[in-house]
């Protein structure tokens, strides 16, 4: 009897040990769907400096940028071409969340198939202009038309200027096709277009410290469950469209698909005890003093949420009322019902 007990325990630790020595040797890439420079992308090479000191075996870690489409190209790459094997992992886009749950075009995978190791940052969203644009607040675009700059349809960029006009009554024209956030900022800085409109506030320290400090780069408006500490005066979308119930619904809906940032997912399928070791190494390098201390250095935000929290989030948005995804899907499209 002892005998058997013996061999039942030792077969019940053999998948978690297999686990422990599985990423010795490998490379585990990662991916984001920003060029080079942008928030993404130096949080993605971040994550990839420090995430391999908490995973046994010290594996190294590549990362690679897949460009194009607003994230679909990444996501979709990750959840139908990439190893399913705990060897690949990817920094997704936050507008993919809302792309599935109303629909939109292009969304290959479902993203509650992906296994979740957490989000970095939960920055508040927040539309900007340049200081040569004419723009101080966002009611001046319900006086007349402004140029936003977008990347691909499932990029927020892309999304929320419709939203803005379907909820607020702004007159923003979408001008699509930029290759991603720093295309944007320069286009923005060239006068080619008004507004950015939105990336992290987060994301925007990060690149524009020193436009901050000297007023030429203004904030808008932000989505977020409460105002940034350090724009007190830049109104939420939520504020906004009080007195409204539909659209605070609408706006509240949108507000917590946006919380979930910059998430880090595995691909589909892997198995669960390495990603059991993926989570643990997440959540570890979010706490390690040497990555706080460079963050900082580089202007980036550490704010993270669990695995655990990102899957519930992504349940929770995904499925909403279908009466509230159709009034989502109207102001994504333009027209407020």
């Amino acid at each position: 009897m002892k005998t058997l007990l013996t061999f039942a325990a030792l077969a019940l630790l053999a998948p978690a040990a297999a686990a422990q020595d599985f990423y010795a040797g490998k490379t585990i890439s990662i991916s984001t769907f920003t060029p080079p420079g942008g928030n993404y992308d130096l949080l993605m090479r971040l994550l990839a400096q420090y995430l391999p000191r908490y995973i046994p075996g010290k594996p190294q870690m590549l990362a690679i940028n897949q460009t194009g489409a607003g994230g679909l190209i990444a996501i979709n790459h990750a959840g139908r071409i990439a190893p399913r094997d705990g060897t690949f992992l990817t920094l997704a886009g936050q507008g993919l969340l809302i792309q599935e749950a109303t629909g939109g075009p292009g969304l290959q995978v479902s993203l509650a198939d992906f296994r979740w190791l957490g989000n970095i940052t939960r920055s508040n969203n927040v539309a900007v202009t340049w200081h040569t644009s004419g723009m101080k607040t966002i009611g001046d675009a319900r006086l007349r038309e402004y140029t936003v700059g977008a990347s691909g349809a499932g990029s927020i960029s892309a999304q929320f200027p419709s939203v803005f006009n379907a909820l607020l009554g702004t007159r923003f024209k979408t001008i699509a096709g930029y290759d991603g956030g720093p295309a944007i900022n320069l286009a923005m800085q060239r006068g080619e277009v008004d507004v950015r409109g939105m990336d992290t506030w987060a994301g925007y320290k990060s690149v524009f410290a020193r436009e901050i400090r000297d007023g030429k780069l203004i904030p808008l408006m932000q989505i977020g469950s409460s105002r940034e500490k350090e724009l007190p005066d830049v109104p939420l979308l939520t504020d906004l469209v009080k007195g409204d119930p539909d659209k605070e619904a609408v706006a509240e809906f949108l507000t917590t698909a946006l919380a979930v940032s910059r998430p880090v997912a595995a691909t589909p399928n892997v198995p669960a005890e390495r990603l059991e070791i993926l989570r643990r190494a997440f959540d570890a390098a979010m706490r390690d003093p040497d990555l706080i201390a460079e963050a900082r250095r580089q202007s980036l935000e550490i704010d993270p949420m669990s695995g655990d929290e990102v899957e519930a989030s992504i349940k929770r948005i995904l499925g909403a009322p279908k009466a509230l995804v159709a009034r989502a899907q109207a102001a994504l499209s333009g027209a407020a019902r």
